[in-house]
């Protein structure tokens, strides 16, 4: 796995750690976050998109990052940009 590690939450502290990556070789993010309470959760796995299952597969999450991070997540997708 090709991982680049992007950034971390600057707010969070030693226990917490909302991270982003890029795996260059795949052309994927990966996101390290907070896992949404159980009402959240179940907000999402019932909304309806066109030609999707309702639900949330067992091998896809949910998870929550927050706002502070949103020039990491631009960073990391201008460093797939530049990797096409």
């Amino acid at each position: 796995m090709s991982l680049q590690f992007i950034g971390i939450d600057p707010n969070t502290g030693d226990h917490e750690s909302p991270t982003v990556w890029i795996d260059r070789e795949k052309r994927e993010f990966l996101f390290q976050g907070w896992k949404p309470d159980a009402a959240t959760e179940a907000e999402c796995a019932a909304f309806v998109v066109p030609g999707h299952a309702v639900g949330i597969p067992d091998h896809e999450a949910v998870v929550r990052i927050p706002a502070s991070m949103v020039q990491m997540i631009r960073e990391a997708c201008d460093a797939l940009d530049n990797t096409a």
